[in-house]
């Protein structure tokens, strides 16, 4: 059974730049606070990678997120759902300081 975390708040933050600006504070931003789709899950962000290229695994993130069709005709991953999910824990437990409430928000 897949158990889910429950969103307790979401704070959302944005800027208005111009185009050439975007790659630099995109790479700051993952650099700054890891996100775990950009270090440990990845596939986010995916497309069909069309015929002849189905030979390639299929991405964690379609592991944990079944649902896109083409993503099923990609190899298996060598990784179990559970590993995968085993993995996010140790990256939440060693990036503790990225998932703490902050003492200043009640």
């Amino acid at each position: 059974m897949r158990k889910y975390v429950r969103v307790v708040k979401l704070l959302d933050c944005y800027i208005v730049l111009d185009d050439i600006w975007i790659p630099l504070g995109e790479s700051l931003l993952i650099e700054m606070y890891s996100p775990i789709w950009n270090k440990i899950v990845d596939g986010f962000g995916n497309h069909d990678p069309g015929s002849g290229r189905y030979n390639q695994q299929r991405s964690r993130w379609d592991v944990l997120h079944p649902g896109r069709n083409w993503a099923l005709k990609l190899k298996n991953r060598t990784e179990a759902y559970d590993e995968i999910v085993q993995k996010i824990r140790e990256f939440i437990e060693a990036n503790s300081k990225l998932f703490a409430p902050d003492p200043d928000s009640s």
